[in-house]
C-alpha cells in the first residue's frame, strides 16, 4: 500500500482522488464523499498538502471521527467509509475509501441546513443539476425505461449527427418544449443510453453515444 500510495500521490487528486491535510468541517467532507458515492467511488488521503507533500497526522483517530460523523450524520443515505493507516517516511497517512453506490443519489448536509446532491468532476465536487440527480435517481430502476421515439426525439438525435453536441437550453428552444418536457426527454435518452450527459464545471451538455 506504501508504494500505491506514492504512485497516488504522483498521480494528483482527480474524479477518484482527493487530498486533505485534516479534516476541518463535517460539511465539506461530507461534499466529497458524496460526490465519490454518487460517481466511481473514490479515496481520500488525510495528511498530505494540496501540493502532494506528506504533511502526516498527530492523531488519525480525530480524523476518523470527524469522516464518520461527517458520514453518518451529514450524508444521506449514509455512508460507511473503509479506513487504513498508511506508514510513509514516519508519517501516518489515514486512507478513507468510498465505494460507490447502489442507492443513488446520496445527498450532503449544507450549511444552510439543506440536502444537496454532488457529483464528482475532475477533482472537484460540484453541485448536481435536477438532470443529473434524475439520473441518479432512476439508474438503478428494475422497471428499466420507456423510450418514446417521437419527432422531438428524432429531431435531437438528427442534430446530434450533424452537431457535436447540444445543451439542454438549446434543445428545449430549437423544439420550443418546455423545461419539464425537455428535461424528461433528456433523462430518459441518456438512461437508455442513446446520448450521453457530460458535467463540467461550467456546463452540462449532450452527445450521442
Amino acid at each position: 500500500m506504501k508504494m500505491n500510495i506514492r504512485k497516488l500521490i504522483l498521480e494528483g487528486e482527480g474524479v477518484t482522488l482527493d487530498f486533505k491535510k485534516r479534516i476541518t468541517s463535517c460539511e465539506k467532507i461530507a461534499r466529497t464523499m458524496v460526490s465519490f458515492a454518487n460517481n466511481r467511488g473514490g479515496r481520500l488521503l488525510i495528511g498530505i498538502a494540496d501540493d502532494g507533500t506528506i504533511s502526516g497526522l498527530k492523531s488519525e483517530d480525530e480524523e476518523k471521527y470527524m469522516i464518520t460523523r461527517a458520514a453518518h450524520l451529514y450524508c444521506k443515505p449514509a455512508l460507511d467509509p473503509v479506513f487504513e493507516e498508511v506508514y510513509i517516511d514516519d508519517k501516518v497517512v489515514l486512507v478513507a475509501e468510498i465505494k460507490k453506490s447502489e442507492i443513488k443519489p446520496h445527498y450532503a448536509l449544507g450549511e444552510d441546513k439543506k440536502w444537496w446532491v454532488y457529483i464528482r468532476v475532475n477533482d472537484k465536487s460540484v453541485l448536481a443539476s435536477k438532470i443529473v440527480v434524475d439520473v441518479l435517481k432512476r439508474e438503478n430502476n428494475e422497471h428499466g425505461v420507456f423510450l418514446e421515439y417521437s419527432a422531438r426525439e428524432k429531431a435531437l438525435l438528427e442534430y446530434l449527427d450533424k452537431n457535436e453536441r447540444i445543451t439542454s437550453r438549446e434543445y428545449s428552444l430549437m423544439l420550443k418544449l418546455s423545461r419539464r418536457s425537455t428535461h424528461r426527454i433528456l433523462v430518459n435518452l441518456v438512461l437508455s443510453g442513446v446520448i450521453r450527459l457530460h458535467t463540467t464545471e461550467r456546463e452540462e451538455y449532450y452527445t450521442a453515444s
